[in-house]
């Protein structure tokens, strides 16, 4: 199968599972969303795509080669993240003109033209170290390494974190170009979600230690909707829906709902029928209080 292809991913630190038997297949030429809850192994499974972290057990392929200790097949994958300036030693000690240099060696489709006007664009000085960066300017020099790569899977570990809203909106615009131009693949993990998810073709949702769901955004928020009134009411509106989270507030009744096959919900007296964004639908599906 071409494309990215995670094959029954486990993975444990001492006694702690992080990834359960996680299988999931990203398709060449889409923008997917990564969101979970923090430490719910977002970056240990990118890690593990990107072949900088092994698996306990499963495998991650690209275009059926596995990735693991193979060159050939890592040179077609970027994995942008954030930049820890703690380490004064190796390439974070670099200045940023030395740092792009390095990565340009790494990744052999390297468009130093892009970076170069990148760097402008976002007004980085290419004189100054790496661990003297603020934050916002280390998460721009992260999404430019990702940008110039031309990796044909490229994937971004909280890319917006420290960056303005201006910054973003050229950011996620910068993205859907290369991905409508180009044909690349990117998986964005992020917090800021209600801002990114018109961004993202496809969302993925890790819970539990595995893929909770993995659909179209559009089709997706398309049969999901949150139902209030009467209890008993709300109840008999939804009977044969996928209930994922209910609520009382105040003497209101509320639940997220999935709407999937035949169960649909019905038209009942006073009971309010609301789209759902996805930033609330991933509350609703990660929160405390979701069944």
């Amino acid at each position: 199968m071409s494309g990215l292809e995670c094959k029954n991913i486990s993975k444990s630190y001492k006694d702690n599972k992080v990834l359960d038997n996680v299988s999931l297949n990203i398709e060449q030429g889409k923008i997917y969303g990564l969101i979970g809850r923090n430490g719910v192994g977002k970056t240990t499974l990118m890690s593990i795509m990107t072949g900088q972290n092994p698996a306990d057990s499963g495998e991650v392929t690209y275009n059926g080669q596995p990735v693991w200790e193979n060159a050939e097949a890592l040179s077609h994958i970027c994995f942008s993240r954030e930049i820890n300036t703690k380490s004064l030693l190796g390439m974070n000690n670099q200045k940023v003109k030395e740092y792009l240099r390095l990565a340009s060696i790494y990744y052999k489709n390297w468009d130093k033209d892009m970076a170069e006007e990148l760097v402008k664009r976002f007004g980085i000085d290419k004189k100054k170290k790496v661990c003297n960066l603020s934050k916002g300017m280390l998460s721009m020099l992260t999404v430019i390494i990702g940008l110039a790569s031309k990796a044909e899977i490229t994937i971004l570990d909280e890319p917006a974190a420290g960056l303005d809203v201006i910054v973003r909106e050229e950011f996620y615009k910068l993205i859907i170009d290369e991905q409508q131009e180009n044909g690349r693949t990117f998986i964005i993990s992020t917090h800021i979600i209600e801002e990114a998810a018109n961004v993202f073709e496809e969302v993925i949702i890790l819970k539990d230690k595995c893929v909770y769901l993995k659909e179209n955004t559009v089709e997706l928020l398309d049969k999901c909707r949150y139902v209030s009134g009467l209890e008993e009411d709300v109840k008999d509106a939804v009977d044969g829906c996928k209930i994922i989270n209910e609520e009382h507030i105040g003497r209101s009744f509320a639940v997220t709902v999935m709407q999937d096959g035949d169960g649909k919900i019905k038209a009942v007296q006073h009971v309010t029928v609301q789209p759902v964004s996805l930033q609330n639908l991933f509350i609703a599906i990660c929160g405390q209080s979701n069944m």
